[in-house]
C-alpha cells in the first residue's frame, strides 16, 4: 500500500510516558563502545557507577536517541526490509538525567517523493519532556524508506544540510567497532533484524547484517565528546548528522573535525572501502 498523501502528515501522539534508569544509560554506553577500554577513567563514568570514591554516572548526549525508544506519530505503511536512518537532528534543552520519568509528543513534519525507484523521506519530531512539563530534548528523524517511492508526494521542500568546511581537518580519531558492536547495541531497542539476522541482511541487499546507524550516530558523539567537549555531556546544546553508507561491524571509522568556534563539523569514512558514512555533521557545544 503506498504512502497515504497528505493524509500522513496529520499523524500525531501526545504525552505518551516512558522512562529509564542508569541500568538504560550504561548500556547504551556500552552499546557505542564506551567500554572498549575498561581502565579509561573518563569513559568508565558513562558505564559505571560504583567506584571507590562516589562519582556521578555521565550520560552520553545521543542516549536521547533510544531514550523513548519506540516513540512515534502513529503507523505508516513502509517496506520494512528496505527502511534505513536518514539522518538525526537532536536539540538539548538540557543535559540527559540518569533517571527519569518523561512524556513524549511526536509528529509527522514532512514526506517527500524521490520517485518510484528512488525511495521516500519520513521527517518527524519528537519532543521529550520531564514530569514537570519542562523539555529536554527535541529530535528530528529522517527515515529513507528505499522501496516507498513514487506516492505522489512533494520532492522538494526538505531542510537544507549543514554545510562543510572546505579546509582539511583540523583532527582526525579512528573508532575500532566490535564484531557483536551490533548484537549490542540492538538491546537499547532498535531489535530490526538487520543488524543481526544474515538472512535477513542479504534479502535486504547487504552481503551480511549492518551497524545501526543510531550507532554510527553515537559513535560520532563520542568523538566530539574525547576532542572538543572534554567528556563533558552538559556541553551539548545539538547534534545533527546525515547517514550516507552503512557501517559493518568490526570495520574501523575514521571521524574527521572541523572546529569553528562552538560549532564543530564533523563526517566520517571507512578507509578500508573508501566510502564515508555520516556527511554533514555539526555539534554545537556551549
Amino acid at each position: 500500500m503506498p504512502i497515504d498523501y497528505p493524509a500522513v502528515l496529520s499523524l500525531r501522539t501526545e504525552a505518551a510516558p516512558y522512562s529509564w534508569s542508569d541500568r538504560e544509560v550504561m548500556l547504551y554506553a556500552i552499546g557505542i563502545g564506551m567500554s572498549s577500554d575498561p581502565l579509561n577513567e573518563k569513559e568508565l563514568q558513562f558505564v559505571n557507577e560504583a567506584f571507590v570514591k562516589p562519582k556521578a554516572l555521565k550520560v552520553v548526549p545521543t542516549f536521547a536517541s533510544v531514550c523513548v525508544w519506540g516513540a512515534r506519530p502513529g503507523a505508516i505503511e513502509l517496506d520494512r526490509v528496505m527502511v534505513v536512518d536518514g539522518e538525526r537532528d537532536i536539540t538539548f534543552h538540557k543535559p540527559m538525567p540518569v533517571a527519569a520519568s518523561v512524556t513524549a509528543d511526536a509528529r509527522v513534519l514532512g514526506v517527500y517523493d524521490k520517485g518510484k525507484e528512488k525511495g521516500a523521506i519520513i521527517q518527524s519530531e519528537i519532543v521529550v519532556s520531564d514530569d514537570a512539563g519542562n523539555k529536554i530534548v527535541t529530535i528530528v528523524s529522517s527515515t529513507f524508506a528505499r522501496g516507498d517511492g513514487g506516492f505522489g508526494g512533494p520532492s522538494q521542500g526538505k531542510p537544507e544540510p549543514h554545510r562543510m568546511p572546505r579546509r582539511a581537518p583540523d583532527r582526525s580519531i579512528d573508532i575500532s567497532i566490535r564484531p557483536d558492536q551490533a548484537l549490542i547495541y540492538r538491546l537499547s531497542g532498535d531489535r530490526n533484524p538487520l543488524h543481526s539476522d544474515p538472512e535477513f541482511a542479504r534479502r535486504a541487499g547487504f552481503p551480511k547484517p549492518v551497524l545501526h546507524g543510531m550507532c554510527t550516530y553515537g559513535l560520532t558523539c563520542r568523538a566530539v565528546l574525547q576532542t572538543y567537549a572534554d567528556y563533558d555531556p552538559s556541553a551539548f546544546h545539538r547534534h545533527r548528522a546525515r547517514f550516507s553508507a552503512p557501517v559493518f561491524p568490526g570495520e574501523v571509522i575514521t571521524v574527521n573535525l572541523w572546529k569553528d568556534g562552538n560549532s564543530i563539523s564533523f563526517d566520517a569514512h571507512v578507509r578500508e572501502r573508501q566510502v564515508t558514512v555520516v556527511k554533514n555533521g555539526q555539534a554545537v557545544l556551549g
